[in-house]
């Protein structure tokens, strides 16, 4: 039931992000839906919980909101007149210690705008992080923490 209930989940968001909800369109986020979970099954399956589809959506809201106000504050940077942009690299100590959760984290970060993941550590400790605007990198790290990295711990632990 559970996986049920995932394969439909993806299979709307994918609709969402298409913006079509015409039954092929439908059908083939379904196929999606079924080959991610597919793929990730192993990594799922680790977790010393269970998947949580519900906060796997509020992880997908969270990062709607992220990406509208970054593009938002992207947009002032550039705008601007001053431009007073100080871009810069930043490591960021990571608390998620599987490849999925990295990678995943990794991913939303660059899927940003104003932030590139650049590298992961041998060690998978440190996660290393270009920011368009790099004045304050605590609070950068404050807000990776306590967003995108709370969020995927809570949906898949």
């Amino acid at each position: 039931m559970l996986r049920l209930l995932s394969v439909l989940l993806l299979a709307v968001a994918w609709a969402a992000v298409t913006g079509s909800f015409s039954p092929p369109n439908l059908l083939f986020g379904l196929l999606l839906g079924i080959a991610s979970l597919f793929l990730f099954r192993d990594e799922v399956g680790k977790s010393s919980g269970a998947f949580h589809p519900l906060r796997v959506l509020s992880l997908s809201v969270l990062f709607v909101k992220e990406l509208i106000v970054s593009a938002w504050r992207v947009a002032k940077l550039v705008l601007s007149p001053r431009m007073d942009l100080r871009p810069g690299i930043f490591s960021y100590p990571l608390q998620v210690d599987r490849d999925f959760e990295i990678t995943l984290l990794a991913n939303l970060i660059t899927l940003t705008p104003g932030t590139l993941s650049v590298d992961v550590s041998e060690d998978r400790r440190t996660l290393y992080v270009h920011a368009i605007d790099c004045s304050d990198p605590d609070a950068a790290r404050r807000d990776i923490a306590e967003g995108f990295e709370r969020k995927i711990m809570e949906a898949f632990r």
